[in-house]
């Protein structure tokens, strides 16, 4: 019986693994059907102070990256062009996406637009963003 759960696990694990390999193809082929760019992957984390969030944007140049910020809303757009093919050169297999990616963000809280900062590293922006005042939390008594 247990040889019959290990071989059942396999073909779950097999199937899960090529799901996620094929995953990035699915994001560009809805996101070409739609007309629109792709979602980068984002992190929202608060604290007491600041609002940051970090986005995934692999391949993507500093210049080519536009921050639209309210007080209460963020927007992250990005071109990606693709690599000219080569002369000579035959691709193998070709999974790299290149396209340009958008993602708009209602923010938990209002923010200081002024004392905003930016930062691309290793392909990952990290927007951080002081918040405009901090939540308080009073405790009522009960009578």
């Amino acid at each position: 019986m247990s040889e019959k759960k290990g071989t059942a696990e396999q073909l779950f694990s097999d199937m899960l693994q090529t799901l996620k390999e094929r995953q990035g193809d699915l994001d560009k082929a809805i996101a070409k059907y739609q007309g629109g760019p792709a979602k980068p992957a984002m992190d929202v984390i608060e604290n007491d102070d600041n609002i940051v969030v970090k986005t995934d944007l692999p391949g993507v140049n500093r210049e080519d990256i536009k921050i639209d910020l309210t007080e209460d809303s963020l927007e992250i757009r990005a071109e990606h062009s693709e690599e000219t093919d080569q002369e000579g050169v035959t691709y193998h297999k070709k999974e790299r996406r290149y396209a340009s990616a958008a993602r708009t963000l209602i923010l938990p809280a209002k923010v200081k637009l002024n004392d905003v900062t930016a930062k691309f590293d290793n392909g990952v922006l990290t927007i951080i963003m002081p918040k405009l005042e901090k939540k308080e939390t009073f405790e009522v008594k009960v009578e």
